[in-house]
Order: structure tokens, then C-alpha cells, then sequence
């Protein structure tokens, strides 16, 4: 049995991971600080599961106000904390996302032991409005919103602090992460929601953006494997399932036998094209690989949905 920590226990791949690591019998401690970002009765849904094991303690709190001794004493740390999104990174919310994502990544990496390993969430982002594809931990990387931004200044910081302390963290790079309890904001929440309350969904551009789908279990594998294979570095974790969110659409009409209102909008600032990752790094040197196809994942995350907005449409509105 290891005891790890675990920030951003309360979102979406944070309460995955968490519930993972205690069905394996593992003790967590959880820090969020319930950002309303979206409707928090989601984030407290997700922590209400937690406490169900006597293995996981909750301590809700900003990550830079943490003690310093609630950052020791651990088999290993899971670093998913930060503010999410793309669009909303832009303009006076930066604010938060430099608190979130820089400040509070800088804090957990200067006052953890050095023998302690982290893995962190980083994110696709970094790689920018890339051309070449697969797209490889090596590029050089150029993001085209503040968010992705922010990222790739957490990826500097963990390798100066890797050089000067000598400790092992590891930046994971997760490519558009779906399933069960995806974040309200995100793509396929919205359209499942949609296709149950039959609503229009809004396409923020002409729809052949294409994305490397992920599907949340294999992700959660890849992020354990990391920790327990004593693995470090940065790494792409992809699903290979690239697809368009036209054809992602389509795809979801044939696992709920509905029809889709689409409505198209402008594109936003800050969204790539495409993404499509090589995972030829985390295959080889910690043997892992993804083992959902997509629309097995769909049909997770739209079994789930059926039960999510039938319970409470309202959900994820705030």
C-alpha cells in the first residue's frame, strides 16, 4: 500500500485517479480548492464518492496555502491542480491561471522532499497550431493561447527544478481527455447534453477540427504507470483515435439513435486545428498504451449521460 497526493481531487481526471489509486488500496489525500470554473455541486458530487473510502482524506484549500508539512510524507504526489480551458484564458482571467497553473505548480515543486516523484498535468496545448504531425515530445513548442502558455512555463519550471534538486517529475501531456464525468464545459459533455434535453449545440468554427480523443481509464493508466514504473520526463498520453468533432458527432447519433441540432459560430482564439500525438516515448520506455477505442468510450460517456442529465438537467448550467 503507497500513500500518495493528489491535487485537483475534485475534476474530472483528479477524481478518476483518486478512485483508482484507492480501489488499488492506496491511501490519498486530496486538495482542491472547488473553483467555480463550472457548477461545483459537480467537483463536490465528485469528492461526496471519495469520502466513501476510509482510505481518502480531503483537505479543500488553495494549493499555495497548504502546509508544508501536508506536502510530506508521501510515496509520490499527483499534480493535476490548475485551471483549465482554452478560451476563457484569455484577457483578465489570466490572472487565475498564472495563480493556478504557474504559481501554484512552483510552490508544490519548491517545498516537496526531493525524493518524493511528481507527475503533473500538462497538456496538448503546449504544442501550439503545429503543421507536422505525429506531433513529438521533442518539437519545439509554440502555444497560441495563454493557456498553453501557462503550461509550457510549468514544463520549464519542473525541469529547472528536476536539475536542482535532483528529483524525479514527470509531465504528462493528455490530449483531449473524454468519459464518464467529462467537465460540463467541454465538447462531449455539451453534445450529450444536447442530444438528451434535444437542445441545439453550438460548433465554434466549421467542425473539421480535428483531436486526439483519450479516453479517461487509459489515461489514469498511463498516469499511474508513470509514478509506479519510476519513469520522468515529458510524455504525450493519446488515445490514436484522431477524428473530427463532425465525425465525433455523427458518432454520438448512432450510439444514442438521436439527431443533433447543430448551430456553427466564429472560431475562437487560441484553438489549434489539429492534434495528433506520437506515443512512441511512453510505449517504449514505460510500456504503456491505450486500450479504449472511441466509440467504446462514446458509449461509456453517453450511458453515463443518460443518468447524469436525468437526474438533474440543470447540472453544469452555472
Amino acid at each position: 500500500m503507497s500513500r500518495y497526493l493528489v491535487t485537483g481531487c475534485a475534476g474530472f481526471i483528479g477524481s478518476h485517479l483518486s478512485l483508482a489509486l484507492l480501489n488499488a488500496g492506496d491511501e490519498v489525500v486530496g486538495v482542491d480548492r472547488i473553483s467555480p470554473y463550472y457548477d461545483v455541486r459537480v467537483k463536490h458530487d465528485n469528492i461526496s464518492r471519495l469520502e466513501k473510502n476510509s482510505g481518502f482524506q480531503f483537505i479543500e484549500t488553495e494549493l499555495t496555502l497548504v502546509g508544508e508539512n501536508d506536502l510530506r510524507g508521501y510515496d509520490g504526489i499527483f499534480h493535476l491542480a490548475g485551471q483549465a480551458g482554452v478560451r476563457a484564458s484569455w484577457g483578465d482571467q489570466f490572472a487565475t491561471y498564472l495563480n493556478d497553473n504557474v504559481l501554484s505548480s512552483q510552490f508544490l515543486f519548491e517545498h516537496t522532499d526531493s525524493d518524493c516523484p511528481i507527475v503533473w498535468a500538462s497538456s496538448s496545448s503546449v504544442y501550439g497550431d503545429s503543421m507536422e504531425f505525429p506531433l513529438l515530445e521533442t518539437m519545439n513548442c509554440e502555444p497560441i493561447s495563454p493557456y498553453g502558455i501557462t503550461k509550457l512555463c510549468v514544463e520549464n519550471l519542473s525541469s529547472a527544478y528536476t536539475k536542482q534538486k535532483n528529483q524525479r517529475i514527470s509531465g504528462l501531456r493528455y490530449f483531449t481527455v473524454f468519459g464518464p464525468g467529462q467537465r460540463p464545459d467541454m465538447a462531449f459533455t455539451k453534445i450529450c447534453k444536447s442530444l438528451f434535453l434535444q437542445e441545439p449545440f453550438h460548433i465554434y468554427g466549421d467542425g473539421r477540427q480535428i483531436r486526439d480523443f483519450t479516453f479517461v481509464d487509459d489515461v489514469v493508466g498511463a498516469t499511474i504507470d508513470v509514478m509506479k514504473k519510476g519513469s520522468s520526463g515529458l510524455y504525450n498520453i493519446a488515445g490514436g483515435a484522431q477524428t473530427s468533432l463532425l465525425e465525433a458527432i455523427h458518432l454520438f447519433e448512432r450510439v444514442s439513435g438521436r439527431k443533433l441540432d447543430v448551430r456553427f459560430e466564429a472560431k475562437q482564439s487560441g484553438d489549434v486545428l489539429v492534434t495528433s500525438a506520437s506515443t512512441d516515448k511512453i510505449r517504449s520506455e514505460v510500456g504503456w498504451e491505450p486500450k479504449t477505442d472511441l466509440i467504446d468510450g462514446m458509449r461509456s460517456q453517453w450511458k453515463w449521460a443518460e443518468e447524469y442529465f436525468g437526474g438533474d438537467a440543470t447540472l453544469g448550467t452555472k
